[in-house]
């Protein structure tokens, strides 16, 4: 996750008395707005539970009122110690610092805590209403939709909460997985556009841990009609017999079979980004973006229009960082310092084993990169852990709570410890098993879908000169 204070604001407390107030964007959104005496109130917290020596330096207090170049020193000091704190892998996945963003983000938004429904969609489109608090956490609300489906507890580890984008073309746009610092309802609810909304996916990579979800029998429709959508949307690709045989097996309702089918096939569980630019093999290059298999998949079309295909493991990835610009979009101005509207940059770059001896630096732009980034994280983790021999339910649990954050800006890779934490008990309601009968494949197709620059030009075996497919 990406944390930054890009902004200031004056503004007015409840006897009138003016203040400055913090604005704290994660991945360029804003998430809420802070006090300097709150954010202090949260340093002296942690310095208490944790000791001066885990603790970054907090920004000192002030005896004069702030000139405005000084509230503009003290907001880069609190970003870079939002940054730090977020990074420590004590502190940015600690009960303090996140109970601390939950509320900040509820009183910014100014929700009080009441009984609401809310609306998860499945992959096939159904809804899950569900009746939760304004409060309720990421794990509270993924907990209830499990409990609304009767997934059983042990496979409630291997689902995640996404916030999806619908776009006028009918796609999708994965915005990014909810973190454990946010409240759902509030961040969905916050954007004030039906276009965004909350889906239930599988979140892990190994496609040998389908097995244990199939044995249930929820989660083997959650996971057919996870498969079914990918397909449709051109993520998954499927040539002519092989749409007739997944029409056969769907036809006899066979699906195990057409899940394994599935798993056979070119880019089975990835998730597909939105069109972006790269600089390789070329600057100002057009490149699809896929994550899965433990690789960031390029579908690449260079300046002189041809058309090559490459991956990226993660294997031999050295590091990698997220880091984000302010691009004014106003009167086409580039001026910093005039009043013009910005637009947030977001690059993933990442350095790259090429051969043996020669790393070399990748970069994305794209408004997805953070999305980008904690797919890269989570491959990795589920790499260590079965190096390790190691739970996936275990592992499902440490992610969920927090444990996972590489890519603050401009800060190197480090793999985070993972921690253990109890699972909280389950609130018993309504299930919703017997809506997951049925998904049909519509309007499947034997290629990739239309926005796909791709096209058939990829199915061969084109391969960026120097990148190999072994592992380190």
């Amino acid at each position: 996750m990406h944390f930054s204070i890009p902004e200031t604001e004056v503004r007015s407390d409840e006897n009138g008395s003016s203040y400055v107030a913090y604005n704290i964007h994660v991945n360029g959104v804003l998430h809420c707005r802070v006090r300097y005496r709150q954010l202090l109130g949260l340093h002296e917290q942690m310095k208490k539970e944790y000791g001066n020596n885990v603790v970054p330096a907090f920004p000192p207090k002030k005896i004069f009122t702030l000139t405005p170049a000084e509230v503009d020193q003290r907001r880069e000091l609190l970003e870079k110690y939002m940054q730090a704190v977020r990074q420590d892998p004590i502190l940015g996945s600690s009960e303090i610092f996140n109970s601390f963003l939950r509320k900040a983000q509820q009183e910014t938004q100014k929700i009080p805590t009441e009984d609401v429904q809310l609306e998860i969609y499945l992959s096939n489109g159904q809804k899950v209403n569900i009746n939760i608090l304004t409060s309720d956490q990421t794990e509270d609300v993924l907990e209830a939709v499990a409990s609304k489906l009767d997934l059983p507890d042990e496979l409630v580890g291997y689902f995640s909460l996404f916030l999806v984008q619908e776009r006028e073309d009918g796609g999708c746009t994965y915005v990014r997985k909810l973190q454990e610092f946010e409240l759902p309802y509030v961040s969905v609810t916050s954007l004030h556009s039906p276009e965004y909304h909350i889906v239930l996916r599988k979140s892990y990579w190994d496609t040998a841990y389908d097995s244990d979800v199939m044995d249930n029998r929820v989660g083997l429709n959650l996971l057919y009609a996870q498969t079914v959508s990918d397909i449709e949307r051109g993520w998954i690709l499927v040539n002519k017999d092989q749409h007739r045989q997944l029409k056969s097996l769907q036809e006899k309702g066979s699906k195990k079979e057409f899940i394994r089918l599935a798993q056979t096939l070119k880019y089975y569980g990835y998730i597909k980004f939105d069109p972006c630019i790269t600089d390789f093999p070329e600057k100002g290059c057009h490149v699809i973006v896929g994550a899965g298999n433990n690789e960031l998949n390029f579908h690449v079309k260079l300046p002189s229009e041809q058309m090559k295909e490459g991956s990226f493991k993660v294997t031999r990835m050295r590091c990698w960082r997220v880091t984000s610009s302010q691009v004014p979009v106003a009167n086409g101005t580039t001026n910093p310092s005039s009043s013009t509207k910005c637009d947030v940059k977001l690059e993933l770059a990442f350095e790259y084993l090429m051969s043996k001896d020669r790393l070399q630096w990748v970069t994305i732009t794209s408004q997805q990169a953070i999305m980008m980034s904690i797919c890269l994280q989570s491959m990795v983790d589920e790499l260590m852990v079965k190096k390790s021999g190691g739970s996936i339910k275990k592992m499902q649990k440490k992610r969920l709570n927090g444990t996972v954050h590489r890519s603050d800006s401009q800060q190197a890779v480090k793999s985070p410890p993972l921690l253990d934490s109890p699972d909280p008990p389950r609130e018993q309601v309504v299930k919703l098993s017997t809506k997951l009968s049925s998904v049909s494949l519509r309007g499947l197709s034997s290629s990739n879908s239309a926005s796909d620059i791709s096209g058939n030009d990829f199915h061969g075996n084109y391969a960026f000169e120097g990148i190999g497919d072994d592992d380190l």
